[in-house]
């Protein structure tokens, strides 16, 4: 009886002993254990750095938007509180699920952005039917201009299971907003920011009660544009009336797609850049519908395609500048030198666009006239070597290295293409096309903009650029973009001033061009180009640079199954010149006084 005593008081003993080991040696440990089961760190997103044009002014910016999201702190979520999200936020449980799976450390889980206040109100009024549903305030992408430059700055989205996996080394995790396009994409390091967050107490049911503690999250940095919004907005209008103008009265119904780009030829920046259709980036800012997903993604014309890098023409008659440069400094033919066009080339029937014949004409007429004849001569003495060789000099065949993602390469006519592709040997007929811009040519409008940029500034080639510099939140600039020179056209002043000339001449009387802009006030040089479409009726392209002595403006324009380069190119460029030299096309008249 005895032992069993001493037993017992050797137990309680024990007990009491790691009692008094547990609340007075590791009282604080545990005491934090204990605040850890009641004390959150919940996460703050941090707002997005923002966008301005060249002049300052705001393109792209946040608001602030509600967020449903999930704070399971005191248990799994119940079946009951997803199948109720599903129906309330028109979200499906499969998704829900799969976002719950990914689910790590305490971090909210954003099931539905952008949320109108309806939904708000429901969560908030029936707090209990929704036990660890949260409604948070995130900053939303805002732009302010809805479609305005969509291709330009991208959107961006949720991440997804490919792009986790990818970035998780990089800080990135489930729920987070990134760029999926556009500068959007390219930049999203240096506009995410650094994300905060603050100690929140909550109950037993998981319930926030109280904050604690905050940390104010950092906005990411800001991005100044080489952009010049009144560019933008008149190359858009111009591009927008043009197309409803070929659709409904021009007599081209397939007319729905067109690309511009305006860039300065002495430094390489990008003025304006246009791509038709568009979308409204704002869409996806808070998780795009599958209605509005459907509009886009099985629309024929593509409107996430930026064109103006990706979209591939040949192009046209814009391509006879080379083959005149390659002709002229290869001694094939001479500035005097008068070529006869019957209508047709005499060694193969190829012809003038309809059946045009202009007689003995001379370098300077052929171009400024665009004559068909006359440069299918210029490739019948250059052979198709020579011709790659000068279109590559230019910069064809190559991306122009633009701070974009997505850009294509284009294709320069060349043997090797064709054998490798088509197993088969390179014809003269095929030189000919060639020469004027057809066949086996690609390009994009921002190369052949670059490309007559090469003309504009004496022969540099620059590499484009979108963004002139990046400004942490407290106005320190964290990197600043200059001008990068990429290559030297190595031909003689001799040839370039012909060139020059004989552009010039495209928008003067009896130019291709002339007609429309025989009263400009700004001189300035061109081209037009009507490429053949196997897939639909012709494209249209117009080029341009000016003023013609000075030149601070190329532009480049195309229109998907426009027709001529003429009629339906030239009138878009011509206002999107009048926007950059303010010109006012459509002046108020002086008002009537009528009486005193």
């Amino acid at each position: 009886m005895e032992g069993l005593a001493v037993i017992v008081c050797l137990v309680i003993f024990a007990l009491l002993s790691r009692l008094g080991y547990l609340q007075i040696v590791e009282g604080e440990y545990y005491s934090k254990l204990a605040d850890g089961n009641r004390i959150r760190l919940i996460p703050a997103m941090a707002p997005r750095g923002l966008f301005y044009d060249r002049n300052g002014i705001l393109m792209v910016s946040n608001r602030p938007g509600f967020t449903v999201s999930l704070l399971p702190l005191s248990g799994p979520v119940s079946d009951d509180v997803v199948n109720k999200l599903s129906v309330l936020l028109g979200v499906t449980k499969e998704s829900i699920y799969a976002k719950v799976k990914q689910h790590t450390a305490f971090d909210p889980i954003h099931i539905k952005s952008d949320v109108g206040p309806e939904i708000v109100t429901v969560i908030e009024e029936q707090k209990d039917e929704y036990p660890g549903v949260v409604i948070e305030i995130q900053p939303i992408r805002n732009y302010v201009n809805n479609d305005f430059a969509a291709h330009i700055f991208g959107y961006v989205s949720e991440i997804n299971d490919t792009e986790l996996e990818k970035k998780k080394s990089d800080g990135y995790k489930s729920g987070d907003i990134i760029g999926k396009f556009g500068l959007e994409r390219v930049y999203d390091k240096e506009l995410r920011g650094i994300d905060g967050g603050g100690q929140v107490e909550v109950d037993v049911t998981g319930k926030p009660v109280q904050v604690l503690g905050k940390k104010e999250p950092v906005p990411g940095c800001d991005l100044t544009l080489t952009i010049d919004e009144n560019i933008q907005k008149a190359a858009e209008k111009a591009i927008d009336e043009q197309l409803l103008y070929l659709q409904t009265k021009g007599g081209r119904p397939n007319a729905k797609a067109a690309a511009a780009v305006v860039v300065n030829p002495q430094t390489g920046e990008v003025l304006a850049m246009v791509s038709r259709p568009a979308f409204n980036p704002n869409l996806f800012a808070g998780g795009i519908s599958t209605k509005d997903w459907n509009l886009i993604n099985n629309n024929p014309n593509h409107p996430l395609d930026n064109k103006a890098i990706t979209g591939e023409y040949p192009p046209g008659s814009t391509f006879k500048v080379v083959t005149g440069v390659a002709a002229l400094e290869e001694n094939k033919v001479t500035p005097e030198e008068k070529i006869l066009d019957t209508g047709k080339h005499w060694i193969i029937p190829k012809v003038n666009a309809e059946g045009e014949a202009l007689g003995w004409i001379n370098f300077q007429e052929a171009l400024s006239k665009s004559d068909n004849v006359y440069f299918y001569e210029m490739g019948n003495r250059l052979g198709i070597d020579l011709i790659e060789k000068y279109a590559r000099m230019f910069g064809l065949g190559a991306k122009t290295g633009i701070n974009l993602p997505y850009e294509s390469e284009g294709l320069v006519a060349n043997r090797k293409y064709k054998e490798e592709v088509f197993e088969d040997d390179w014809y003269l007929s095929e030189t000919f096309d060639a020469a004027i811009g057809q066949g086996f040519n690609l390009v994009t409008p921002l190369q052949i903009a670059m490309l007559y940029s090469e003309i504009a500034n004496g022969g540099i080639r620059y590499r484009p650029y979108l963004v002139s510099k990046i400004t942490a939140p407290d106005g320190t600039v964290i990197k600043q973009f200059q001008s990068e020179k990429l290559g030297q056209l190595t031909i003689s002043q001799k040839t370039m001033d012909l060139i020059r000339i004989s552009l010039r001449d495209v928008a003067r009387e009896g130019g291709t061009a002339g007609q429309i802009f025989k009263d400009f006030p700004v001189p300035i040089a061109g081209k037009t180009g009507t490429a053949e479409n196997p897939h639909g009726s012709d494209h249209g392209w117009f080029v341009a640079y000016g003023p013609f002595d000075n030149p601070q403006y190329v532009v480049a324009v195309i229109v998907d199954q426009g027709g001529f380069g003429s009629m339906s190119a030239v009138p878009i460029g011509k206002k999107i010149l009048e926007a950059a030299f303010h010109i006012d096309n459509n002046p108020k008249e002086n008002p009537v006084v009528i009486g005193q």
